[in-house]
């Protein structure tokens, strides 16, 4: 519709909602006036729309993440119904866990005409996985702000391209510390007369790029390599001492949020020292 010149504007679904739900009665005509009046009244929280790109890079990254998920419920249910007989399979991904099902079904013919279909879709599916992880990988290789992101200790090419493809232009935001709050990893705030505390982060936004972020920051604090060391981890393994490991994981992941930010603004690669430490 904007491409044609009509004015279009999205408005935030879950401030909607609740403006509708105050409605006694929930019905298609209730909804459709209560949309009509909050466009009249300018009582909207408008939301912007990514671009065509960025949407298609969002959409192969959801497809790859939900593939992975069928995967590890396929081998799940593939061990959960072998250990019913007695048949444990080892700890193992792969190719490795393919050899130890076959080994243990060896000589288990009944059993087998039940268990090789499941395996031969959890193939089938691991293929499908692979061919969109080429995808994103080359996404990443001939993408040059993901490139700059991956020179962050921590940051692989999964979490580069799906931070690209959800920031889309670093413009959008007036600052780089309001992307914590977007990704919901701030705490949620409770003020009421003389009642003021802070509580767990508010976990709004992307939940799959907050989980990638958090990934990323820990595998940061946990590696020993020196190509790892920098004041971004002395700083995290610093806030560990005084704080439980996934409190000062999630101070990090914020932390790597404004630094991965303020890097796509500038065109800067990151720099381990603390003239770089945002």
């Amino acid at each position: 519709m904007s491409g044609e010149g009509l004015p279009a504007i999205c408005i935030e679904a879950r401030h909607a909602q609740k403006i509708l739900g105050e409605a006694l009665n929930k019905t298609d005509a209730n909804d459709a006036e209560g949309l009509a009046r909050l466009a009249e009244t300018g009582f909207y929280k408008a939301v912007r729309v990514k671009s065509f790109g960025a949407m298609r890079i969002r959409t192969l990254v959801a497809a790859r993440a939900q593939l992975l998920g069928i995967t590890t419920q396929l081998s799940n249910q593939i061990r959960g119904i072998m250990k019913t007989f007695g048949l444990i399979v080892p700890k193992s991904k792969g190719r490795v866990f393919l050899s130890h099902v076959q080994d243990l079904l060896h000589g288990q013919s009944q059993l087998e005409q039940i268990i090789m279909p499941l395996v031969e879709v959890w193939q089938a599916v691991r293929a499908r996985v692979s061919e969109l992880s080429r995808q994103l990988l080359a996404a990443a290789r001939h993408g040059r702000s993901t490139r700059l992101l991956m020179t962050i200790p921590g940051i692989g090419a999964i979490t580069a391209v799906s931070f690209v493809a959800a920031v889309d232009d670093p413009g959008n935001f007036r600052n780089s510390r309001s992307l914590g709050a977007w990704l919901g990893l701030t705490p949620r705030r409770y003020q009421s007369g003389a009642v003021d505390f802070d509580g767990h982060i508010s976990r709004r936004g992307d939940h799959y790029l907050r989980g990638l972020l958090y990934e990323a920051a820990t595998a940061l604090l946990a590696r020993t390599s020196a190509d790892t060391t920098s004041h971004l981890k002395i700083w995290g393994l610093q806030l560990r001492e005084r704080l439980v490991f996934k409190r000062a994981a999630i101070a990090v992941a914020h932390k790597l949020s404004v630094i991965m930010h303020t890097m796509l603004k500038t065109g800067q690669p990151f720099i381990p020292t603390r003239e770089g430490f945002a």
